[in-house]
């Protein structure tokens, strides 16, 4: 069901097209997409046409995007301990195998509930169950399903392929409307040379975005650089032959096996140099960039200044929470903002403009303008403000300040207090 037309006015518009808008108004069509957006004595007032006049200091912005989350492990909060990096791997893992096809459903469709309380309108997530793409169709959200392949041996690579191929032509049936479908070979430390070479080039022929785990932690480094580390221990300890990465780092290493390309999200990126960074720029792969879990991991800080230095496309995402908890995207843009150097409106583009363009989505959600999704999301800023201090205000408020959601025209959230 199409949504009807509607006009949105609000004491201040921040449309990352532009400057901020005092008095300004949004006016969506009943397809969804936005018809005109500026001062409200400005933007059109069609005969009859359904207005939501938002309270006094209230802030409408483009909703927010996700850039990394596993929405299928939504409930998971805390159950795994902290640990070394691959010890605790293998406890996501098992908690994984004690779920079943319904309880992930059921976690993914909270999830997406979750992320609308706070004003997240698009995800990119990852993950091997399905049922975040299926749920997501259902509740008719937005957002990238990179469904996952594991393999680290490299003589399974052919047969773990072919099954990860057939998943991806069933859960091909749900990517429509706002909902796409990508690939996740999911890291170096899980998926070998010839398997990353499959997938990448399947991904390439089918114009699927991908997506992978990078330059992470060191015991990733460690495996690939000199055979070493926890994850190496592991690898042994199954009879799986190690990488022959010749030294390469993480991102070298998935160069020499062709998946950096400008449809490629490159997820964690802590541990990458200067020549790693120069290397993705020349690639035009975009980053990931999950602060609060790679503190919480111990992983350190990712190189974000160097990051947006060098242009790359930068998102920032929540990863999920087995890893961070509760899931607050507006906390990782102000840990971003303290790591980069940034300022609040710049540090917000890594959820809004800036977050759209590293999912190719530039054109269609990331900002306020004609033609564009009516992904909105409606703050409450506690007060009069300023045009110079709307987007620290927000930042200082978080998440809690979220009081309507809107995709495609559709008001999926609505905080009532």
């Amino acid at each position: 069901m199409m949504p009807p037309p509607r006009r949105y006015t609000a004491s201040w518009v921040l449309p990352f097209e532009g400057p901020p808008i005092a008095d300004g108004a949004v006016l969506l069509d009943d397809t969804g997409r936005i018809v005109a957006v500026g001062p409200e004595d400005a933007v059109p007032a069609p005969p009859g046409i359904d207005v939501v006049r938002l309270p006094p200091s209230w802030l409408l912005l483009p909703g927010l995007i996700n850039t990394h989350t596993h929405l299928e492990l939504t409930g998971f909060d805390g159950a795994a301990p902290d640990a070394e990096f691959p010890d605790w791997i293998r406890e996501i893992i098992a908690l994984k195998a004690g779920r079943s096809p319904a309880d992930f459903l059921a976690a993914a469709r909270q999830g997406i509930r979750d992320g609308w309380s706070q004003g997240i309108t698009t995800v990119a997530d990852t993950g091997d169950s399905g049922a975040v793409i299926a749920a997501l169709a259902e509740l008719g959200g937005s957002g990238i399903c990179y469904h996952e392949v594991f393999g680290p041996h490299p003589e399974q690579a052919e047969v773990q392929f072919r099954s990860w191929v057939g998943r991806m032509e069933q859960l091909g049936g749900y990517a429509r409307g706002r909902v796409r479908l990508g690939a996740s070979p999911h890291a170096p430390y899980s998926v070998s040379g010839p398997l990353y070479r499959l997938v990448a080039g399947h991904a390439a022929r089918h114009h699927l975005p991908l997506a992978v785990h990078l330059a992470e932690s060191e015991a990733e480094s460690l495996l690939l650089e000199r055979g070493e580390g926890g994850f190496a221990k592991a690898w042994r300890g199954r009879g799986i032959p190690l990488p022959d990465a010749g030294g390469r780092t993480p991102v070298q290493w998935l160069d020499h096996h062709a998946v950096l390309t400008p449809a490629t999200l490159c997820i964690h990126m802590v541990r990458a140099g200067a020549a790693d960074l120069d290397l993705m720029a020349r690639r035009g792969a975009a980053v990931a960039h999950c602060p609060r879990s790679n503190r919480r991991h111990g992983h350190g800080p990712a190189p974000l200044a160097a990051m947006l230095a060098r242009g790359l496309r930068v998102g920032a995402g929540t990863d999920s929470v087995a890893s961070v908890s509760p899931l607050d995207l507006l906390a990782e843009v102000r840990l971003a903002r303290e790591l980069g150097g940034l300022s609040a409106q710049d540090a917000l583009g890594l959820v809004t403009r800036s977050a759209a363009r590293a999912l190719g989505l530039e054109a269609e959600i990331g900002s306020l303008a004609p033609g564009k999704w009516g992904d909105l999301v409606a703050c409450d800023l506690g007060g009069p403000v300023d045009a110079a201090r709307l987007a620290d205000t927000l930042l200082s408020r978080g998440s809690s300040a979220v009081r309507l959601t809107v995709v495609g025209g559709r008001t999926v959230f609505e905080r009532r207090t």
